[in-house]
């Protein structure tokens, strides 16, 4: 009797010792997945202050709290199990898809470098009648919609990328990871949206105070927060480009083509080699390439699309002014 306990207590030691590692598992996975998506999160918190500009302050946490909802369903009940099937019967498309996320990824910051530069034009402000507009429930649900559908986009990549860092893992252990990921960066993101949307309201209530030690910390609150969003959109470019070019570099080795990371790995090596320093200095060899990859690759696909869209426009008006040619002048009916 006493050796079967001593033998049924080492088991449950040893089921504890397994799920202790199991857990480390999770959390080492859940933080290399949250990392390669360290790109798109800082666009996203970039992105979404935009969508609540203009509405009255007593709406806006309300509002990100509903996209936020959004976010969650998007990645743990759209998302998540459709990359789960695929990683699970076929994951050979997992590469390829990941590939396709980060060509959008350097696209976008290619686009945003050059509206930047002036060389194409500015996106329309989204939603702006809603914006403009009394605080009516048609017109929340028009920014709240639109910003679910940006969110979409954003989620499919991080979760994408993060499943790239741990496919090897069990199915249980792929839905636990990604899970964690996805709630962590959701919660992560607008919770610091909401901070930022509010800051300025912080500043003001502040900036009343008598005291004047909380009256200047509240004008550098208010006058802080543009200075905020422009460095987030400038790093969440950078960090578009960087994430989409190593993206793009590790795809073409994992395909056969050796070359672009072969070249990348040689120049790492030597940095790499010197003590103490040599691991940062390999990353930031390796980042500084990837971004100029995903620089160089993301203003390629910008040529094509603009060029193609102005090659289309220019078909349509060609035609258009054909079929008023062959039609003739119009009549003029008032004459007698």
């Amino acid at each position: 009797m006493a050796g079967g306990l001593i033998a049924l207590l080492d088991d449950v030691a040893a089921l504890v010792k397994l799920s202790a590692a199991s857990l480390d598992d999770v959390a080492a996975g859940a933080s290399r997945a949250g990392a390669k998506a360290a790109g798109v999160v800082i666009d996203d918190a970039a992105v979404t202050p935009k969508f609540v500009e203009g509405i009255s302050p007593k709406r806006e946490l309300p509002i990100i709290q509903r996209i936020a909802l959004g976010s969650l369903v998007n990645k743990l009940v759209i998302i998540l199990p459709i990359i789960l099937l695929l990683s699970q019967f076929l994951p050979w498309l997992l590469t390829p898809l990941l590939m396709v996320g980060g060509t959008y990824l350097c696209f976008e910051g290619a686009e945003k470098v050059f509206e930047q530069f002036g060389w194409i034009a500015h996106h329309e402000e989204p939603a702006a009648e809603s914006k403009g507009s009394a605080d009516s429930a048609a017109n929340e649900k028009k920014i709240v919609r639109s910003a679910i559908t940006t969110d979409f986009v954003l989620s499919c990549e991080i979760m994408v990328i993060a499943l790239n860092e741990v496919a090897g893992e069990s199915l249980t252990s792929r839905a636990i990871i990604l899970a964690i990921v996805g709630l962590a960066i959701t919660v992560g993101v607008y919770g610091v949206v909401g901070l930022i949307v509010k800051m300025d309201d912080i500043g003001l209530r502040m900036a009343k105070k008598d005291a004047p030690g909380p009256q200047k910390f509240g004008r550098f609150l208010v006058g802080a927060m543009p200075k905020l969003l422009a460095l987030l959109s400038v790093v969440g470019t950078f960090a578009m480009l960087w994430v989409g070019g190593h993206i793009i570099l590790v795809g073409t080795d994992e395909l056969g083509f050796h070359a672009l990371y072969g070249f990348v790995h040689h120049l790492e090596e030597p940095v790499a080699a010197i003590a103490a320093v040599g691991g940062f200095l390999g990353w930031l060899v390796n980042t500084f390439f990837s971004l100029i990859l995903g620089a160089v690759w993301g203003a390629i696909i910008v040529g094509i699309i603009f060029g193609a869209k102005a090659l289309f426009t220019g078909k349509k008006s060609t035609e258009h002014a054909h079929t008023v040619t062959e039609a003739g002048p119009p009549t003029d009916q008032t004459q007698s």
